[in-house]
């Protein structure tokens, strides 16, 4: 690529894409090629990074390999493309000014945690950004949450209204400063500012900081602004701050985030393991789900039941500030009611948040887009996401095939995400939520127009779930001028599995969630599919039973529990159980709607199996949020109880897992007394069993010998883990998440993947 002898003079231009604008990474360039005392330029363009270098060619090509080695932490490289060019024999090396292109295909960083060296000014009297909230730099700070346009100029931020004092633009010009070119740069001189307000939107005087830790002492709730929108926040060891705060936000058992001032913090709260500790303080900060330490540190309400707590570490200076003033743990939930939209606008806010904050800490920098806390569990010394949202959004995932045309995915109705995939790269949006209402299905539809409008993506094809009545279905079916492509709820599943650990299959997929409409008008959620990208063949799924009153079933696990029970017994369910005691003649109605099958569709939902045994167990008759069931289920379970059930695979196409006999099971140990937790370790054990079982069958009969776990039930830990012991112990390769979410998170990223496969068979 360049001439060998090192004193010809070459001139070569290099384009890199990725990760590479507000990352300081034209800085980073500038100081390289002065090193290698090499002549050119550097500059931001739709695109990513242009540079042209000129020099001995030595010279040029240890520049060119050490380009990629030595960036800045917060830039990622996916391509450098590299083209001679005629010498100019020009003098110096310079930093050029935004240019345009044909294509917007640069790419947005993620918001990214205060690092150390602005912790460090926000900490020190003499420096000038003393308890400056807002400080950061090219390696920290806000990105996604304040871009309102590529490329990633200042005057395509939120910050944009905020004039620069003379000393923050001699950084921002200064190419030897890590702030230079760092878009939110300012200062207390320049904005944007803090401020504590009460609920008529009165400025309370003074630090707003120490007046906020004054007020969370004292048992109030506050709504404090962050970076993608607003917490509620409480002293975490106050039961009566918890209980008020679960009160007024109408949220009765959902566990609340904390947020701790250091690792050490947490480790008094639960315990931290290595890769715990990695992902607690990487600088996309997400919530870490830890193992509680017993007896608790903080408040009983802030996790009810649970044995893990959800745990971050201070992810802006505010947070850092106010964590060390309070010296002690805060509840820090997303500021909403529950099941609407995190608010981010301040108007939005103080309507919305009235009647549950007792103060916010807000702030004259608008939010562009509104995001959530990520979430994440480990397993097996693995990440495990449950919500990939701020710190994470909207780095491109890479998908194993090209898509011929730019796809948008429109996700499923729960825990919605969309995708939008070109080429090789997938971007799922941040998290939308569970579109059931208006205000959620706004936030859907904004945040396809802005990722479209970020990465100038016109969308040819449109993937969407098989339900009719789903609003992101019906949102695909009104769009104009598109391919249209229909995936399989659990299909769909499994190609996010597939994608997020880049093959295509085939593969033995196990598709475990609450339900998804299947092909043939069913419910299915207990699926076991023979995939690839492009087709599946469902070939085993668990027993179907009524689902009786539809939804009602979803809110009330013991309808699944007589269901499951009516079923097992053949109708002659076994007199004496407490669940049936329970609900006296509610029972004997339910039971004839199931068996009318009015109102109670047929289902095989893995999911809906774990309500029912809670329910026997008598862990749990309704829930207040989807999965809660089967969560205490899961906490319930002994982790010393070797035992298991007897569970009868039929034979035949497809396979069919008798969830009878493990009801069966599950009713003879409780009618003999068995504690709940023996019973509930035994139950997960032999479901593990069963997957084994099946999946085993379907080796002998297919050939195959990977399996891919997903679906919302393969967030249970324990189930996960009895899964891989037992499918690698007969010899399996398992392919679990790591990037995207197992539950409906990740099902928009599965959608793209489909769609991309099947458009490459479509003729040119």
């Amino acid at each position: 690529m360049t001439d060998t002898a090192s004193g010809t003079a070459v001139r070569v231009s290099v384009h890199i894409s990725g990760i590479v604008q507000g990352v300081g990474f034209r800085p980073y360039v500038y100081a390289l090629a002065s090193h290698h005392q090499l002549a050119g330029s550097v500059a931001n363009d739709e695109r990513g990074v242009i540079i042209e270098v000129e020099g001995p060619a030595s010279r040029v090509d240890a520049f060119l390999a050490e380009l990629p080695e030595k960036a800045p932490r917060l830039a990622v490289i996916e391509e450098v493309v590299t083209a001679p060019l005629e010498p100019r024999h020009q003098a110096g090396f310079s930093i050029g000014a935004t240019t345009g292109s044909t294509g917007r295909t640069a790419l947005i960083s993620a918001d990214v945690a205060t690092c150390a060296a602005c912790l460090a000014e926000v900490l020190d009297p003499g420096n000038r950004r003393h308890r400056y909230v807002f400080t950061n730099c090219t390696d920290c700070g806000p990105r996604y949450t304040i871009v309102r346009d590529v490329p990633y100029d200042r005057s395509a931020t939120t910050m944009a209204g905020f004039l620069m004092c003379a000393e923050c633009r001699r950084e921002y010009d200064d190419v030897t400063d890590r702030r230079f070119h760092a878009q939110p740069t300012c200062c207390p001189a320049c904005g944007p500012r803090l401020a504590l307000r009460t609920l008529d939107g009165t400025a309370v005087p003074g630090d707003p900081v120490a007046a906020t830790a004054a007020l969370l002492a004292g048992g109030a709730v506050v709504a404090v602004k962050g970076l993608g929108g607003y917490h509620l926040a409480a002293d975490a060891r106050s039961e009566a701050a918890v209980a008020t705060l679960r009160a007024r936000k109408h949220r009765e058992d959902r566990p609340f985030a904390l947020m701790v001032a250091d690792v050490a913090a947490a480790r008094s709260l639960a315990a931290v393991s290595a890769e715990e500790e990695a992902l607690l303080t990487s600088a996309a900060r997400p919530i870490v789900l830890l193992r509680a330490r017993e007896p608790g540190v903080v408040a009983a309400s802030v996790a009810p039941g649970q044995r893990s707590l959800g745990v971050m570490l201070p992810y802006t200076a505010l947070h850092h500030l106010l964590l060390a003033a309070v010296d002690g743990p805060l509840v820090m939930t997303s500021g909403n009611v529950s099941d609407e939209p995190i608010a981010y606008d301040d108007t939005d806010a103080a309507t919305r948040l009235a009647t549950i904050a007792d103060a916010f800490v807000t702030s004259d920098r608008p939010i562009q887009t509104r995001v959530d806390d990520s979430v994440i569990r480990v397993v097996r010394g693995r990440p495990l996401p449950v919500r990939r949202s701020r710190g994470y959004v909207p780095m491109p995932l890479m998908v194993p095939v090209e898509c011929r045309r730019p796809i948008l995915a429109c996700g499923p109705e729960l825990k919605n995400t969309l995708c939008l995939a070109r080429g090789h790269q997938a971007f799922l949006s941040h998290h939308i939520g569970d579109l059931e209402n208006y205000e959620t299905f706004q936030s859907y539809l904004e945040a396809i127009a802005h990722l479209q409008r970020l990465l100038d993506v016109v969308p040819a094809v449109v993937a969407h779930d098989l339900h009719p009545e789903y609003l992101s279905t019906k949102h695909a079916l009104s769009l104009p001028g598109v391919e249209l492509v229909g995936v399989q709820h659990h299909h769909a599943h499994i190609a996010s599995c597939l994608a997020d650990n880049g093959v295509t299959g085939p593969v033995i997929g196990v598709a475990f969630d609450g339900l998804g409409m299947g092909d043939d008008g069913t419910l299915w959620g207990g699926e076991f599919l023979v995939a690839d990208l492009e087709s599946y063949e469902r070939v085993a799924h668990l027993d179907c039973v009524p689902m009786p009153g539809g939804a009602a079933a979803v809110r009330q696990p013991w309808r699944m529990a007589a269901a499951h029970l009516d079923a097992a017994y053949d109708g002659k369910t076994p007199a004496g159980l407490a669940v049936l005691a329970r609900q006296g003649r509610r029972w004997t109605d339910v039971l004839a709607i199931a068996r009318a099958g009015v109102n109670a569709p047929l289902t095989s939902s893995a999911g809906r199996l774990f309500d029912a045994v809670a329910a026997i167990l008598g862990l749990r008759d309704e829930v207040s949020y989807e999965g809660q069931a089967a969560i205490d289920l899961e906490m319930c379970a002994d982790p010393d109880e070797p035992g298991t059930y007897r569970v009868d695979v039929a034979n035949g196409g497809p396979y069919v897992v008798d969830t009878g006999s493990l009801i069966r099971a599950v009713v003879r140990d409780v009618a003999a007394g068995v504690a709940a937790p023996i019973v509930s370790a035994r139950f997960h054990r032999a479901l593990a069993d069963a997957v084994v079982d099946v999946c085993s069958r379907v080796r002998s009969a297919r050939g195959l010998d990977t399996d891919a776990l997903s679906g919302g039930v393969f967030q249970n830990v324990r189930l996960v883990e009895l899964c891989l012991d037992g499918l690698l112990g007969h010899g399996f390769a398992v392919l679990t998440h790591r990037q995207v979410p197992p539950n409906d998170g990740g099902v928009s990223l599965g959608q793209a993947a489909v769609a991309a496969a099947r458009d490459r068979l479509r003729p040119s």
